[in-house]
Formats: C-alpha cells, structure tokens, sequence
C-alpha cells in the first residue's frame, strides 16, 4: 500500500453549462515532505466546504488502479494523478478491500477512512462530461474520504501501515452500494451504522432512511 501523489490546487473560478463557479478540483501532484492537519492539506484549496473538507472529509484519496478504467471508457490520456480532485492517489487500497474505520499510518499522519465519495458537477465540469457524475457512481470506483487523526507530513513513496480497524467492519463499496442502490434496505443499513466509524453526514441519511422505512 503505497502513496503515488500528494495532490493540491487552489480555488479557481470556472464556467461550465453557462454558470459561473469556484472550485478546488483542479489539482496536481507536489513533490517533497507536505503538511496535513485536522481539516486540509497544506496548499490545498476546497471552495465548498459543505461538500468537501471539514473533520469526515479532511483528505480524499483515489486509487491509482482505476485511471486505466477511465482512459479507455473516457478515451482521454488523463495523465497526471490528481485528476479526480483527489488529494491522495495510491496503490493497493481499493473500495472493495477497505473499510470504513481502518486506519493507516503514512508518513507521520494518521488518517481514518470515514465514506465514500459522491460525485457532484463539478466532477463534470473537470472534464466537460455531463455524463461522468452518473458514470462515476456506477463504476463504484468512488474513492474515499479520510478524517486525519494524527496531523503530521507525509510524501510520495510513503507507505501506508494499517494500525487498527473498526470492530463492525464493513467495505467502503459496500456503503457506497447501499447509499445509491439499496437504499430500503433496511438490514444493510442497519448493519452499516454498527460501524462507529461513518461519517457524521452518512449516519445521518442512513438513519433518515430507516426511520422512513415502513
């Protein structure tokens, strides 16, 4: 389990589909020791902070592994990590083998994985592919978010130890599953909210959804 890419990029103003709008999406690889505290990355820029950043959602990462998948479905090059938005791009952590709560030391940081990712417009925009959004969530390649436990620095080539795992351990693509797919599934749910270790906002709509199941 290795660290590719430490990625960062401020906010910038972008127009797409005839509305003008701030993003961070747009990031790139740095090189050398980077700092990480409790909500961001140092040099990082996060414009909606409803979306992204904030404890849950202080890093997110994106695995190395899925950017063949979209050079063939997207028949774009794609050829710098960070093109996702993701702070991180990594080998050897994948959705269907993490899990919610599983926490990794790399470099001097601990992190905790705490959801997956949804995918927004701005996604789109990225790209100028109305279609991506809605792709991206059926590849169930979403990544995750991490909560920094530990604030420390860490840089590409650092490994990723798993330290602890949560006691009721369930697949980031599991949740994402359930959270898009299932979502009256009343015993998935009931099972994914035994993890302590979901993000705030995630609890919340899952138990908003098991108190409207009949």
């Amino acid at each position: 389990m290795k660290l590719i890419s430490v990625n960062v990029g401020a906010t910038r103003l972008i127009e797409y589909n005839g509305k003008t709008f701030r993003t961070g999406i747009f990031k790139s690889p740095v090189l050398g020791p980077v700092s990480v505290g409790r909500t961001e990355v140092q040099g990082d820029g996060q414009a909606d902070l409803d979306s992204h950043g904030g404890v849950d959602k202080a890093v997110y990462l994106y695995p190395a592994e899925h950017y063949p998948f979209w050079r063939r479905e997207l028949c774009e090059e794609i050829p710098e990590s960070g093109s996702f938005g993701e702070n991180l791009t990594t080998e050897g952590l994948l959705e269907d083998a993490v899990c919610i709560g599983d926490t990794f030391k790399v470099g001097t940081t601990v992190v905790q994985v705490t959801q997956p990712r949804t995918p927004c417009y701005k996604l789109a925009a990225r790209f100028s592919r109305s279609d991506l959004p809605g792709r991206f969530l059926k590849s169930m390649k979403s990544g995750f978010y991490l909560r920094v436990l530990e604030p420390g620095h860490l840089m590409a080539g650092d490994r990723f130890s798993l330290c602890a795992r949560d006691v009721h351990p369930i697949t980031v693509s599991h949740v994402a599953r359930v959270y898009h797919f299932r979502s009256r599934d009343r015993c998935a749910i009931e099972e994914i909210l035994e993890n302590h270790s979901l993000s705030v906002e995630w609890r919340d709509a899952f138990e908003k959804r098991l108190d409207s199941i009949a």
